[in-house]
């Protein structure tokens, strides 16, 4: 296919959505890798999908992108340690199940 034919078609599809007519048809292909990472997907996953080089092209440049991710990421962390501690009843400040001392 053309790429003058790809494109063109993107245009009309931008215009008929109400879309800003300046977005670049790239914009789906990191619309497309937020989309799965903020979703869940293994970065490897989306990786390959991609066809970046490796995980860490793939990490770089989108892993920071949502705070989704972020919050997500940090979830699972408390998450995890708070069942290695044997206590879900932690609370901010505890340690070891004993409140700190302000």
């Amino acid at each position: 296919m053309p790429k003058s034919t790809l494109f063109n078609t993107f245009k009309r599809i931008l215009k008929r959505a109400c879309l800003d007519e300046g977005l670049r048809i790239h914009s789906l292909r990191h619309t497309y890798a937020v989309l799965m990472l903020e979703a869940g997907a293994d970065i490897k996953f989306v990786q390959e999908q991609l066809g970046h080089g490796s995980v860490q092209i793939t990490s770089d440049v989108y892993a920071h992108i949502s705070k989704k991710l972020e919050k997500r990421n940090i979830d699972r962390y408390e998450e995890y340690t708070a069942n290695i501690l044997g206590s879900n009843n932690l609370k901010s400040g505890d340690v070891w199940g004993t409140p700190q001392k302000n």
